[in-house]
């Protein structure tokens, strides 16, 4: 038997290529199965799961621009009130068990020195850095501080477990980039970063669990990475799985936007 997978890449607000996918798959009635998620796409992935991308639109991507302007440079304030807005209509619907599963991404603090740094007013120098690396590829504070955690609806353990409890804090801590959110992201009191470090796209672990067609819809027209730092691309078979892409044709470096800029905002 066929199952189909869709996994949603981040990207900021390049992430209004995932949303605008999801919904014209809305509009034809193309549903999976499962669906995964990471940090930008991870709202509008929620709101696929329960038929509900075309009904938040535009007005989603909108709404977080005039916030940002209100804010500055400080995207804490600009996702938390996207949460906010959006989590009472997820909580009523995302935990039916008709609805599709549904897989959030995030990465895990796993030592002490990197949560003193991440949790506090030295983040945003960090993140800095860590931009300068992915553009070198240099994993190695990655390696060293962080591991992916996928928050999972139908995380039969439990250890993962997403649920109405924590769903605001999993859609916080997947997005927290370090360069220009100030405000911490934990999850069950445990330290937590954007899941773009370790896992940008979460196909692989989809695949990983089994389904046998996974589309990737990706924000960046080219290879397709798992992470920030573009050490493993996202192959067309993974296991047992089929990968398929669907991006965006025009790359915004094309148009003179540099790579840091496009991980910035």
């Amino acid at each position: 038997m066929v199952t189909l997978a869709i996994a949603c890449e981040s990207g900021t607000y390049k992430g209004v290529f995932v949303h605008g996918v999801l919904s014209a798959f809305e509009k034809y009635k193309l549903y999976a199965n499962a669906y995964g998620a990471a940090s930008s796409s991870t709202l509008p992935t929620a709101c696929a799961v329960i038929g509900k991308a075309r009904e938040i639109g535009v007005d989603y991507w909108c709404e977080a621009i005039d916030a940002q302007k209100l804010n500055k440079s400080n995207m804490s304030h600009v996702v938390i009130r996207s949460i906010k807005k959006y989590s009472p209509l997820l909580r009523k619907n995302l935990f039916l068990l008709s609805n599709p599963r549904l897989i959030i991404a995030a990465s895990a603090v796993i030592t002490n020195s990197a949560a003193q740094t991440t949790q506090s007013k030295d983040a945003r120098r960090l993140g800095r850095k860590l931009l300068i690396s992915s553009q070198r590829g240099d994993l190695s504070w990655v390696r060293e501080n962080l591991e992916t955690h996928y928050f999972d609806t139908h995380d039969a353990e439990g250890k993962y477990k997403l649920n109405s409890d924590n769903l605001e804090e999993v859609a916080y801590a997947s997005t927290r980039m370090l360069h220009a959110w100030d405000i911490p992201a934990w999850i069950d009191k445990k330290p937590y970063i954007d899941a773009s470090y370790t896992c940008s796209c979460p196909t692989l672990k989809l695949a990983d669990l089994g389904f046998s067609h996974i589309i990737t819809v990706a924000t960046e027209p080219g290879d397709t990475y798992t992470n920030i730092f573009q050490n493993q691309k996202i192959p067309n078979h993974w296991r047992d799985s089929k990968i398929s892409f669907i991006k965006p044709s025009l790359n915004l470096k094309d148009i003179g936007v540099s790579r840091e800029e496009q991980l910035r905002f």
